[in-house]
C-alpha cells in the first residue's frame, strides 16, 4: 500500500489539532524547548503481549526502523499479561518525556475498555496516539468439509439454522470473538460461540472439524487456506486480498459498515509535549514509509498507515466506541 505524503506538522498545529488532555498538558512552561536534544538516550518501546507473537513481530520491526531515523536504539521490552492491560498500563503511569512508549493494539486500545470493568488505564485520556502502524485484514473460514462453499451459500446456511453452527474464537471477549459478535450484530445471524484459550487450539480445532466456523487473521489462516485445509469467506479489508482474489469483502457481500481489521500503533503517555510529538510522529512516518519496512509488514500480512496523530486519535475514539457497543450487543465482560 502507497503510504500517503503527508506534511510535517509544527508543533503549534500538532497542540490544537490535538485539542484534549494530551496536547494540553504538553503546553506547559518550558515545554517549546522540550524536544531540544531529544532523543540523547535509548527508547523503550513496551510490546503489552509475550515475545514471539504477531505484535512482539509488529513492534521489532518497527523499532528497529524508528532507531534509524530518530538516532537512538528503541529498546523492545515485553510485558505481557492480563490481556495487555499489564505493559498499558505502565505506559500511562510512565513520565511522559518520549522515552517510554507503547505499541498500542486494537484489543488494549479498542476491545479492552469495552470487556474490561475495571480496566486499570483509560484507553483514550492516559495516552498520547504518535501514529497507526499497520492494520491486519481479518477473515472468515470454515473447515474444509463445511456445506458452503461461499459466501451466499454461507449466509444462507446459518440463516436457515439459527444457533445450530458454531464459530471458535481466541477467548471470551478477545479480539475474534469481538469481532464476530460484530458480524454477527450487523448480518443478524444466530451462531454459537466456542471460546479457546488462544488462536492456535481455536485454529487446530476448525481444521480438525470440531468446530466448523473462525473469524481469524488472514495472515494466520493464509497456509492453511492454500493447503485446503480451510475455506475462505470473506475477508474483513478495504479492498479484495491478493492472495485471494475470489474471495469477497464485507462491503461487497452488503455490510460496508463492517471494520474489524485488527491495528497496531504507537503511543505514548498523555501529556507528552508537543514539540517531542512532532518529532516522534516525523520520524515515524519516515521509518514506515521505508520499502524495506513495508515488505516486512507484508509478510506478516498487514499493511502500513503511518498517519498523523490527530486522525490516529479519532481512529482509536471511533474504535472503542464502536466496541463498546459490540459488547453491549453481545452481553461480553471479562474480569
Amino acid at each position: 500500500m502507497k503510504i500517503r505524503n503527508w506534511l510535517t506538522l509544527g508543533a503549534a498545529a500538532l497542540a490544537a489539532a490535538l485539542a484534549g488532555p494530551a496536547a494540553a498538558q504538553g503546553n506547559t512552561p518550558g515545554a517549546g524547548n522540550a524536544a531540544g536534544n531529544y532523543p540523547d538516550r535509548p527508547i523503550r518501546l513496551i510490546v503489552p503481549f509475550p515475545p514471539g507473537g504477531t505484535s512482539d513481530v509488529v513492534g521489532r520491526i518497527f523499532a528497529e526502523a524508528l532507531g534509524k531515523q530518530i538516532g537512538q536504539a528503541v529498546v523492545v521490552e515485553n510485558r505481557g499479561g492480563a490481556g495487555g492491560t499489564v505493559g498499558s498500563r505502565a505506559v500511562a503511569s510512565a513520565t511522559p518525556d518520549g522515552y517510554t512508549l507503547l505499541l498500542g493494539t486494537s484489543s488494549t486500545n479498542g476491545t479492552n475498555p469495552a470487556v474490561y470493568k475495571n480496566l486499570p488505564y483509560d484507553a483514550v485520556k492516559d495516552f498520547t496516539p504518535v501514529t497507526q502502524i499497520i492494520r491486519v485484514p481479518g477473515v472468515i473460514v470454515v473447515n474444509k468439509n463445511f456445506p458452503a462453499k461461499d459466501y451466499a451459500a454461507f449466509y444462507a446456511l446459518i440463516k436457515s439454522a439459527p444457533g445450530k453452527y458454531s464459530y471458535a474464537s481466541s477467548g471470551n471477549g478477545g479480539a475474534t470473538h469481538m469481532a464476530m459478535e460484530y458480524y454477527k450484530s450487523l448480518s443478524g445471524l444466530d451462531m454459537m460461540h466456542v471460546p479457546y484459550r488462544g488462536t492456535g487450539p481455536a485454529l487446530n480445532d476448525v481444521i480438525a472439524g470440531q468446530v466448523p466456523i473462525l473469524w481469524d487473521t488472514a495472515a494466520s489462516s493464509m497456509a492453511h487456506i492454500q493447503s485446503g485445509s480451510l475455506r475462505a469467506i470473506v475477508v474483513a479489508a478495504k479492498k479484495r486480498l491478493p492472495q485471494l482474489p475470489d474471495v469477497p469483502t464485507f462491503a461487497e457481500v452488503g455490510l460496508p459498515d463492517y471494520d474489524a481489521e485488527m491495528w497496531n500503533g504507537l503511543l505514548a503517555p498523555a501529556g507528552l509535549p508537543a514539540p517531542i510529538l512532532a518529532k516522534l510522529s516525523e520520524a515515524s512516518r519516515r521509518a514506515l514509509a521505508d520499502p524495506d519496512v513495508q515488505a516486512k509488514y507484508a509478510g506478516v500480512g498487514a499493511y502500513v498507515v503511518a498517519d498523523q496523530p490527530q486522525a490516529f486519535a479519532a481512529m482509536i475514539k471511533e474504535d472503542v466506541a464502536k466496541w463498546k457497543k459490540v459488547a453491549d450487543f453481545a452481553h461480553i465482560s471479562a474480569e
